[in-house]
């Protein structure tokens, strides 16, 4: 069993930048792949990025160029650094995890991101 906290969504103006954290109770050496999904308000959940055990990174298309993943296993964490964001990015974070044997899936509670014009 893995819990997942996830922090640092907030409000940011259109333009600006969040980095968002998500901590691990647990090793993640085996979860693969870990990454982030956010809804927003009357729409389903959808990935935003997404990184393995390896290295490979997946980005939703309109997050490409903008939101940089990244994953320390030695702290149990998975990073998601957000720039140039827009007012559509606005939504609920949440950090996933899936075991890479089980296919056990793992959410947090998620953190708010809003976004102003």
């Amino acid at each position: 069993q893995v819990h997942l906290v996830e922090s640092g969504g907030g409000l940011v103006q259109a333009g600006g930048s969040l980095r968002l954290s998500c901590a691990a109770s647990g090793s993640i050496s085996s979860m693969n792949p870990m990454g982030w999904y956010r809804q927003a308000p009357g729409k389903q959940r959808e990935l935003v990025a997404t990184v393995t055990i390896g290295g490979r990174i997946n980005y939703v298309d309109s997050v490409k160029g903008r939101f940089t993943i990244s994953r320390d296993n030695a702290k149990n964490m998975v990073d998601l650094q957000m720039n140039s964001l827009k007012p559509e990015d606005t939504g609920v974070y949440y950090c996933n995890a899936r075991h890479l044997f089980t296919q056990s899936e793992y959410w947090g509670q998620g953190t708010q991101v809003t976004v102003s014009s």
